[in-house]
């Protein structure tokens, strides 16, 4: 427990904890080339998306929010800044510019959701420290890039090697604070959707998102999407940096849908985050919303998860005594979120509590209680609001 606060005060400073589904409005501040974001810590800089962005089913780059969790963080320039593949896994180091990536191996695009481990932090009651994220510490889009495995391929891969370790140039303010460094399973690394991005939406990555590359890893937490990667190492030994062995864990066992098996990164206690957990939002309503009794309002959300696949999202209107089916938009693939609709008529004045669940293609789905954990990861209980028929 003491280790999870010390990755606290190397982190963030907390702030107060918010009701579900509120926004700061005087927290809302405009970086360079973005939209105003809701700013959680100002060094290193966090800023979610409010859900009012959320409209779409790909999220603007101007509307993305920022996730860093060191603060020197420099400006690249894309002419001099290269890509060091190598490690005592590799059978040889290779280094490649921006133009060798883009024009030497076979480029693909994947739509994929950035979720933020900590996303809905800051809804958990009783409150735990890290950045307190409400809603929008997420955003989904599409990457371009090129496959990882093949760049892997191109340094050649040893029989023993056993992860990818990846590292950005953004760095720490002074030697106290360790250099923020993930790796993945070697599995995961050679997946066909795990690349290495350089586009996001049709547009070269914002400096915020990265630029001008950074690892996106569909399915998994965006903890391990490493932004302005630099080095990728290729290792037979299970990486065991702070940010793998103290930070972005989990109890053992406590999330038994989302838990994967990697033996090299468990203990007897605890796990990495690797899985984004099946969850939903309704995107068009705030709390304590006005609607007017006897007319039809249209009920707009989203629901995501891991990459197996949303089956099904339900809408209930009295608290979660009855549900009804929501009707699913188009599937862009299984590791974007996907838009749902309902239609809600109150039939008199009063208040109603509206919610929603959302159901993957193995048969998880939203709980009616938050999972206790000391980082507040996982945070996917059923979205409720209290609305107000006039």
């Amino acid at each position: 427990m003491r280790i999870l606060f010390l990755l606290v005060a190397l982190t963030a400073v907390a702030a107060p904890t918010l009701p579900q589904g509120a926004i700061e409005e005087s927290a809302l501040e405009t970086l360079p080339g973005k939209k105003p974001l809701i700013k959680r810590t100002y060094r290193p800089p966090n800023y979610e998306s409010p859900v009012e962005y959320f409209d779409q089913v790909f999220t603007p780059n101007d509307k993305f929010f920022v996730r860093y969790h060191l603060s020197d963080i420099p400006k690249l320039n894309l002419k001099i800044w290269r890509l060091t593949v190598g490690g005592e896994a590799a059978g040889k180091p290779v280094t490649f510019t921006a133009a060798q990536l883009k024009h030497d191996f076979k480029q693909v695009e994947v739509a994929a959701l950035a979720f933020c481990s900590g996303n809905r932090r800051g809804l958990f009651n009783p409150h735990v420290p890290g950045v307190q994220w409400a809603n929008g510490a997420m955003g989904n889009a599409r990457w371009k890039g090129v496959r990882l495995r093949d760049v892997l391929e191109r340094a050649g891969i040893k029989k023993e090697a056993l992860e990818v370790v990846f590292d950005g140039a953004d760095g720490p303010v002074n030697d106290k604070t360790p250099d923020f460094k993930k790796s993945i399973p070697l599995a995961k690394a050679l997946d066909d959707n795990t690349i290495i991005a350089f586009e996001m939406n049709g547009k070269p990555l914002h400096q915020s998102q990265g630029f001008p590359a950074r690892i996106v890893v569909p399915g998994w937490t965006a903890t391990y999407w490493v932004k302005h990667v630099v080095s990728i190492e290729i290792v037979s030994k299970s990486f065991d940096g702070f940010w793998m062995k103290t930070a972005y864990r989990i109890p053992k066992g406590k999330f038994p849908a989302v838990e994967g098996h990697w033996p090299g990164q468990e203990t007897d206690t605890s796990v990495p985050i690797t899985e984004i957990a099946v969850s939903s939002l309704i995107t068009n309503i705030r709390e304590d919303q006005h609607l007017r009794s006897g007319h039809a309002f249209q009920i707009k959300g989203l629901a995501w998860d891991g990459g197996h696949g949303i089956s099904k999202v339900e809408f209930s209107s009295d608290g979660g005594k009855t549900w009804q089916l929501a009707t699913l938009g188009l599937d862009y693939g299984k590791y974007s979120w996907r838009q749902f609709t309902s239609r809600f008529t109150p039939a008199q004045p009063g208040s109603f509590t509206i919610m929603t669940r959302a159901t993957n293609s193995v048969g998880a789905t939203q709980g009616n209680e938050l999972v206790a954990n000391p980082a507040g990861y996982h945070n996917n209980v059923i979205h409720s609001l209290i609305v107000t028929a006039d």
